[in-house]
């Protein structure tokens, strides 16, 4: 028997030595190494305030979450169409081009939506949006996100791309990875506005902790209980279990009852406290400012502005001309340069369409398509098409017109080689012929 027990604790003590080797390599893969800077980016940074800066922590910002948001969104609801140049300098839509189909359906997983979602949240917040490129032969396949993904240069300059997947870093090839970079200096990462944007961020975070805690400590505002008789030990203690019968929100307005002289007096918000609320609305500018966009945008107007009126409309404007049309340009650079074949720039190009942000402005919509119409730069059906309705049939659906009330100077006086209905139906009336063309040219000298 002591033979026998003595093999199984041999075996039991062998196995244990395997699985212990197995979590010792699994920590070493997993374990951060002080070349992998986006990794230790993840543990954030510390700021002047006291607060450790990340991802997870700005995002609990509700300013930050809905900037990035609201920016992200907006773009990935327009449409992204791809054109070929013809030779004569005009372009048509290739909705067939194999890689438009690609970015119609990026992978198993997306949605065209929600991959462009993924691409401008990602720049919003660390300025780099990195993607999986597969591809059968020279054509792109799918495109996945790879969010813990990173450039990097080696010794002799070679650009590779390292990401982490299950605790295992893997590198990829610079042309399996499709990168758009956010605003930088020309280097190969985009700037990340909380890595810059620390104190901000960490200034933010401070005061709506100290907010809560104001909130939760307490009847809803400072005070102070006072006693003209000296409390004793187990008085005190006593006291301090009846006052948390009132503390805290959900016991705001509940009936105190007091004795033995005891009094409760209620203080004023103090300039501090006045201070901090102060900077909290501060903060939701501070923040709008890092991520390009006006206040207005998540609900926030500054002093003395409102909701609504022509200066809103043209902040509007300003933030879809200086926020989100250079991300646009961004990404269909990006495509361009990485995605499309060599043998193809020079004929196709994919542009998000920019009048999709007027689809839910009806009166703008209308006077942009009667414009185009009636200058002769659009087709009634061109028009028709992109309202999402069919085409007409009707003679002259597909032609250019445009108004004729304006003539060049030196045709001023002629008459036109058809006369004008209201001039027949005159000369009609009054019984008079029209005058033959050699009369007509008399007439007019």
């Amino acid at each position: 028997m002591g033979m026998i027990t003595k093999a199984i604790a041999k075996a039991l003590g062998a196995g244990y030595r395997v699985y212990n080797e197995l979590v010792d390599d699994i920590a070493k893969e997993r374990r951060l190494r002080l070349t992998d800077g986006r990794g230790w980016s993840w543990l954030g940074i510390r700021g002047a305030a006291g607060k450790t800066v990340n991802l997870h922590t700005a995002m609990q910002l509700s300013t930050f979450w809905a900037g990035v948001r609201l920016t992200a969104q907006a773009i990935s609801t327009l449409p992204l169409n791809c054109f070929r140049k013809e030779k004569d300098g005009s372009r048509v839509q290739d909705d067939e081009h194999p890689l438009a189909l690609v970015l119609s359906d990026p992978n198993s997983d997306q949605t065209p939506q929600e991959y462009w979602e993924s691409v401008i949240a990602w720049l919003c917040v660390d300025g780099n949006a990195c993607s999986e490129i597969t591809r059968v032969g020279r054509r792109v396949s799918t495109l996945n996100i790879l969010p813990n993904c990173y450039p990097e240069r080696k010794e002799n300059e070679t650009l590779v791309y390292k990401y982490t997947d299950r605790g295992k870093t893997y590198e990829l090839p610079r042309e399996k990875v499709f990168h758009v970079k956010g605003f930088g200096f020309g280097g190969d990462c985009g700037l990340s506005a909380i890595r810059y944007g620390v104190q901000t961020f960490s200034t933010a975070i401070a005061a709506g902790e100290t907010a809560g805690k104001m909130f939760s400590n307490g009847m809803q505002s400072h005070g102070i209980l006072t006693s003209e008789n000296t409390l004793k030990k187990e008085q005190r203690t006593q006291l301090e279990e009846i006052m948390k019968k009132y503390a805290g929100s959900d016991n705001a307005g509940k009936l105190m009852i007091l004795e033995s002289g005891l009094k409760y007096e209620r203080l004023a918000l103090s300039p501090v406290d006045a201070q901090m609320m102060e900077q909290q609305r501060f903060s939701v500018e501070e923040i709008c400012r890092w991520l390009g966009i006006p206040p207005i945008i998540v609900g926030h107007a500054a002093q003395g502005q409102t909701m609504w009126g022509s200066g809103v409309e043209q902040i509007m404007i300003a933030w879809l001309t200086l926020g989100l049309n250079p991300l646009c340009r961004r990404v269909e650079s990006r495509i361009t340069k990485q995605l499309i074949e060599p043998g193809d720039k020079r004929a196709i190009y994919f542009e998000f369409n920019r009048e999709g942000l007027l689809q839910m402005d009806s009166a703008a919509k209308a006077q942009f398509l009667s414009t185009l119409t009636q200058n002769g730069l659009m087709t009634r059906n061109e028009g028709r098409v992109k309202l999402n309705q069919p085409k007409s049939k009707q003679k002259g659906a597909d032609e250019l017109t445009a108004q004729t009330n304006l003539a060049p100077l030196d045709r001023l006086g002629e008459i036109g080689s058809q006369p004008s209905q209201v001039r027949n139906a005159l000369r009609d009336w009054l019984g008079i012929e029209d005058p033959k063309p050699e009369q007509r040219k008399e007439t007019i000298q």
